[in-house]
């Protein structure tokens, strides 16, 4: 099926938008264990996803590949030295809402980590809902494929019909093995499927991790923490959370390539550095994309 004609059964908009109303969180910083708030505004049309540092004199970073500075255990941005880390739950939720334009204001470093997941994030972006703008889209169409591999991790692209990610993860944990999931992006599948899986990690790393200054803000509350044989949490959310949530964290790094996107992401044991550095790829040669205007796929998806 060509990539024009299954526009038609999925999520496509021809217009930039923008939330309707601002929203706003409050919580604590997952590796920072600081005190953070957090209020998305809307923004106008061709403005992007900008993050403010609101204890910095409004100090703003995009949201793109190029301010990328760390990606240990969460993806990080700077711009001239200042930074603002743990950013993936939020983006991969305005991403596949259509938020193409917003100004993120936040008080500290990091992003609010919440429950672990995203599903505050997906909750108040459905309360408040969109305004579409007179500004058109622009897609960014995969048109060659691309692989990359770091010491047995994979993450390839390919030209599909659709926004698309196959996942897989392994772990030797009786809680984890081999887990595969594929997803064909749309905002409900998102809501439903994706958005509620947390991020977790091992009990047995916390103090190392924590001598390094991280996950000082981690907690049953906010994490699915794992011992050696079983999980300390009450209970999962899906029987395959741990992979569901490696595809959340995957889309918000994608969306540092700034642009709706259409293409087929295969992942095996990826994680931050090579979500990331696939978008860098993929944007380092116009060989490996086409940018399309919504209206000549609206166009072309009508006359089709």
């Amino acid at each position: 099926m060509s990539i024009l004609k299954a526009l038609s059964r999925v999520t496509f908009l021809e217009h930039q938008h923008t939330l309707a109303a601002p929203i706003s969180f409050s919580g604590v910083g997952l590796h920072t264990g600081a005190s953070v708030n957090l209020k998305i505004r809307p923004a106008p049309a061709g403005h992007g996803v900008v993050f403010h540092r609101v204890d910095l004199e409004n100090f703003p970073i995009e949201a793109t590949v190029k301010n990328v500075a760390h990606v240990a255990y969460a993806t990080t941005l700077m711009r001239q030295g200042v930074l603002i880390s743990t950013i993936e739950h939020l983006l991969s939720s305005l991403y596949i809402f259509g938020v193409d334009n917003a100004i993120v204001e936040v008080d500290n470093l990091e992003v609010p980590i919440l429950d672990g997941s995203a599903l505050e994030f997906v909750s108040e972006i459905q309360r408040v809902g969109l305004e579409k703008q007179k500004a058109f889209r622009t897609y960014l169409v995969i048109r060659k494929e691309l692989h990359l591999e770091e010491r047995g991790k994979t993450i390839s692209i390919y030209p599909a019909p659709s926004f698309q990610i196959s996942y897989s993860i392994d772990f030797p944990h009786p809680m984890i093995g081999k887990q595969t999931y594929e997803f064909d992006a749309s905002p409900e599948t998102f809501a439903r499927e994706i958005a509620p899986a947390r991020t977790f990690g091992f009990l047995h790393e916390v103090e190392e991790l924590k001598k390094n200054g991280l996950v000082r803000g981690g907690s049953m509350d906010n994490a699915i923490v794992l011992t050696k044989t079983g999980i300390l949490n009450d209970i999962l959310r899906f029987k395959d959370e741990f992979v569901r949530h490696k595809i959340l964290d995957n889309i918000g790094d994608l969306s540092l390539i700034g642009r709706p996107f259409i293409g087929r992401i295969v992942a095996s044991k990826a994680g931050h550095a090579l979500h990331t550095l696939l978008v860098s790829r993929i944007l380092s040669d116009p060989a490996n994309f086409e940018l399309l205007p919504s209206r000549e796929l609206r166009s072309e998806v009508t006359a089709g």
